[in-house]
């Protein structure tokens, strides 16, 4: 099931509330993960948003992906599986 949204194009003064609540608007928000530089704890600019069922992701990405949210307007699509960082030599 694609319940997990990847938000991208965030201004790097959002925060996982902002995102909570913009979502819970007309989801059920599972998680949110802010994704935030290691060694400055800065944001990156992108997010990861669980909701509890396919429609409402379906839905979120409907209504949400273009939206301004702060300066800018963000991107919203279905998280992809994370790549294999292996080489097979």
């Amino acid at each position: 099931m694609d319940t997990k949204l990847y938000v991208g194009n965030l201004s790097y003064k959002t925060t996982e509330d902002d995102l909570r609540t913009l979502f819970s608007d007309t989801s059920t928000v599972v998680s949110v993960a802010l994704i935030k530089d290691r060694d400055t704890g800065r944001s990156k600019g992108f997010a990861f948003v669980e909701l509890s069922s396919q429609t409402e992701a379906e839905q979120a990405i409907k209504d949400l992906n273009g939206k301004m949210v702060g300066d800018r307007e963000i991107k919203i699509d279905k998280a992809k599986p994370p790549k294999d960082n292996y080489r097979s030599y």
